[in-house]
């Protein structure tokens, strides 16, 4: 009985550091769907050559990276840079 007592607040650690994991997979996951859409438009405007352009499809890249690593705070983070420099390309700059 003592046992169990004892590894009800290691299984309270564990489960919390599980459930911290997930928090903001949603927004990583839509923040990179939305980058590669606005990306795939940027290339068809004929954006595809602009630094902008380019510094956003490695900031996609790293992003999905981190997203298959389960690092979704970073994802979030590249992803949403990634958007900023897609919206920087097309406006010309």
């Amino acid at each position: 009985m003592k046992r169990w007592l004892l590894m009800m607040p290691v299984a309270a650690i564990v489960l919390t550091g599980c459930a911290g994991k997930t928090v903001n997979r949603d927004n990583c996951a839509a923040q990179v769907n939305a980058a590669w859409k606005e990306l795939d438009i940027a290339k068809t405007e004929g954006f595809a050559g602009t630094v902008s352009y380019s510094k956003a499809l490695g900031l996609i890249s790293t992003a999905k990276t981190q997203q298959q690593i389960e690092a979704y705070n970073g994802c979030v983070e590249n992803a949403e840079k990634a958007r900023f420099y897609i919206r920087e390309s097309r406006a010309g700059r």
